[in-house]
């Protein structure tokens, strides 16, 4: 009880610095924002406050500071005589037209339009956390140090963007295991493991790149395959027991929410790896591995 008593405390602390940083973005959205000092609010890394924030909204941090900036635009827009121009600088937008552009694209209007009465514009709300007290269900994980190594694979480059990441990958995953890479991979790589990592990520631009790869010995012919090298790390190493994709994504989700808030831990900014043995990635027995790369806070 002592234990999860402990957890809960420190969910709790985990929520108020989210909700802090929160309110430090709401109430500068007519000026720049950092995202380093919005990290800072939040008392995490850049990189850590960002991944923490996608997991758990959906939504990058600079898309949802986009979308709130919109939605107060419009507002502004349809019960006031602001200028387009004057709007488009308030909300940080450099001129006119790249304004015009993102405001059509979120509200299916022009800012002109947005004044004329009974026209239908989207309200973007303000995101809120909160605390889901869970019980005392285990999450079992264990911490390994690897060395960098060498993988063999295809990668594709993917916007985060109105999670068009969530789409591409698993269409993908779909070619890959349809047109014979994954097997011809497989065939490659000196383990018999599949893996798919989350490479590169760059949250200023709202990318990543996303690899279907195999780990391969420095000598190894990659046979027209791509190539990297993981460096080495500490890992936080999860088990995800059940049909695929909704066993895996129930993991990630408790990482983010659970793990994380509770630990002294916290995201190092490296790649992140799903670890697929051979299988029936289907059935109800079936397990896999979620790797995070980490260090401590």
């Amino acid at each position: 009880m002592i234990v999860w008593i402990q957890k809960e405390m420190a969910h709790l602390e985990w929520l108020i610095r989210m909700k802090d940083a929160l309110n430090y973005i709401e109430n500068n959205l007519e000026e720049p924002l950092n995202m380093d000092e919005i990290a800072k609010v939040a008392c995490s890394s850049p990189f850590h406050f960002q991944r923490m924030f996608n997991l758990l909204t959906g939504f990058t941090v600079f898309e949802y500071i986009r979308k709130r900036r919109l939605s107060l635009a419009a507002q502004e827009l349809s019960v006031s005589d602001i200028k387009v121009l004057d709007a488009a600088l308030k909300y940080g937008y450099d001129t006119p037209e790249s304004f015009s552009k993102a405001f059509r694209k979120l509200h299916g209007v022009s800012p002109s339009a947005a004044r004329e009465k009974g026209v239908r514009l989207k309200a973007f709300p303000r995101l809120s956390f909160h605390l889901s007290l869970k019980g005392d269900k285990e999450m079992e994980y264990r911490i390994i140090e690897k060395d960098s190594f060498r993988v063999i694979g295809k990668s594709i480059e993917v916007s985060m963007k109105e999670g068009e990441n969530l789409k591409k990958i698993p269409a993908f995953w779909s070619d890959a295991n349809g047109d014979g890479t994954s097997d011809q991979l497989i065939e490659i790589g000196r383990k018999k493991d599949i893996l798919g990592i989350c490479m590169g990520v760059d949250h200023p631009n709202e990318k990543l790149s996303y690899w279907i790869a195999v780990e391969g010995d420095s000598d190894t012919d990659p046979q027209g395959y791509e190539t990297a090298i993981v460096p080495d790390a500490t890992w936080a190493v999860f088990t995800s027991v059940g049909p695929m994709p909704h066993a895996i994504q129930d993991v990630w989700s408790r990482i983010f929410q659970e793990w994380f808030p509770s630990t002294a831990y916290e995201h190092s900014g490296g790649p992140e790896l799903e670890l697929y043995p051979l299988g029936d990635v289907n059935a109800e027995d079936y397990r896999c591995e979620v790797w995070i790369p980490i260090k401590q806070k």
